[in-house]
């Protein structure tokens, strides 16, 4: 996993008292410097692998024709098994992030069933990105499709090495899209950071597979497994519909809404994510010691 870009907190050898190996993943754009509000609230016997996707962060660039959500679950497999080959595990995926901790599920269930003793799936969605995303109908997003292609076939698209070098440009426009009422100064500056910070071939070679991801029948392997479902009352990326039709697919879990949030929960509602985290991996604990 050397082309992956990993931070490691806590215990080193995830030998301390909760055995508990927390393995976060970003959405699409960003990297692992989001996940960082959450990781610095979790207990301090926890182990956390924060790592940035292929193509994103600090992680390699890679070939588009590998910028797949299956290929994304494939890249957590083998981190997994190379960084925390031992004990339960707790995946905590936002976003995109998210929709590859479903693939895991789809493509190495033994995986999933052995070692995963908690999900927190943070503003996500198990399918239907495409129907009425903005609140647009199938012509309008027909029409935004179409200018999204011709933009990233473009030189000006293609040739940059990054999206902005001036992140305060891009604020007003994320802002809009990707945060809730009244958010943080670090908040805004960490979503627009990150993002300014991402090849902008990222951007458009995840494109498709985000379309395409419709994962409904994985949910399924989650049924017996400790799942926190989160979302924000105010998010445009992935709507509430969508985080309750994961419920909906999954009765076991439990839904918490974060009123006035948006899209980006772990920079928005840090506390509130780490909460909810800390006690998935209480329960995975508690499991330990009595098996």
């Amino acid at each position: 996993m050397s082309s992956l870009h990993v931070e490691v907190s806590g215990p080193a050898d995830g030998s301390a008292d909760s055995g508990v190996t927390v393995v976060m993943a970003h959405g699409w754009t960003l990297d692992s410097r989001t996940w960082a509000p959450v990781a610095d609230r979790l207990p301090r016997d926890v182990r956390v692998l924060r790592y940035d996707h292929r193509g994103h962060g600090r992680s390699a660039a890679c070939d588009p024709s590998t910028m797949t959500i299956d290929q994304l679950a494939d890249d957590m497999a083998e981190l997994i098994t190379d960084r925390a080959p031992d004990g339960p595990l707790v995946l905590a995926g936002h976003s995109m992030g998210g929709m590859t901790i479903m693939a895991l599920a789809e493509r190495h269930p033994a995986l999933v069933a052995s070692r995963v003793a908690g999900v927190a799936l943070v503003a996500t969605a198990s399918g239907g990105l495409t129907e009425k995303a903005f609140g647009l109908g199938p012509d309008a997003l027909a029409r935004v499709g179409a200018v999204e292609q011709r933009l990233y076939r473009s030189r000006r698209w293609t040739g940059r090495e990054h999206l902005s070098g001036v992140p305060a440009l891009l604020g007003p426009g994320l802002r809009w899209l990707l945060l809730g009422e009244h958010p943080s100064r670090e908040a805004v500056r960490l979503t627009t950071r990150t993002i300014a910070d991402c090849r902008p071939a990222t951007v458009s070679g995840f494109r498709p597979t985000l379309d395409a991801h419709e994962r409904d029948a994985a949910l399924a392997a989650f049924a017996t497994i400790p799942t926190a479902v989160l979302a924000g009352s105010r998010d445009r990326l992935t709507p509430l519909r969508l985080a309750r039709r994961i419920r909906e697919g999954l009765p076991s879990a439990e839904l918490t809404i974060f009123p006035g949030a948006g899209h980006m929960l772990p920079v928005e509602r840090a506390a509130g994510t780490a909460e909810r985290i800390t006690a998935l991996v209480a329960a995975a604990t508690r499991h330990t010691h009595a098996a």
